[in-house]
């Protein structure tokens, strides 16, 4: 079972609505490998633990890990 590190966060990367370049950051509390990213006409990111759903929205969506 994962824990959440405070020193590394995982981020969901999202295409920003003003550019094609620019990509959204949004910090996500778990190990990237603790959510499930589902592409199609809307992606969704699903978290693993409990099945919550934390993104649903235009894609292409990826987890990371920040640097």
């Amino acid at each position: 079972m994962s824990q959440p590190n405070l020193f590394a966060a995982t981020l969901l990367l999202t295409p920003a609505w003003y550019s094609d370049e620019v990509r959204e950051e949004i910090a996500l509390p778990l190990a990237p490998g603790d959510y499930k990213v589902t592409p199609g006409a809307r992606w969704t990111v699903t978290s693993l633990k409990d099945g919550t759903t934390v993104y649903d929205g235009i894609g292409p969506v990826e987890i990371s890990r920040a640097a």
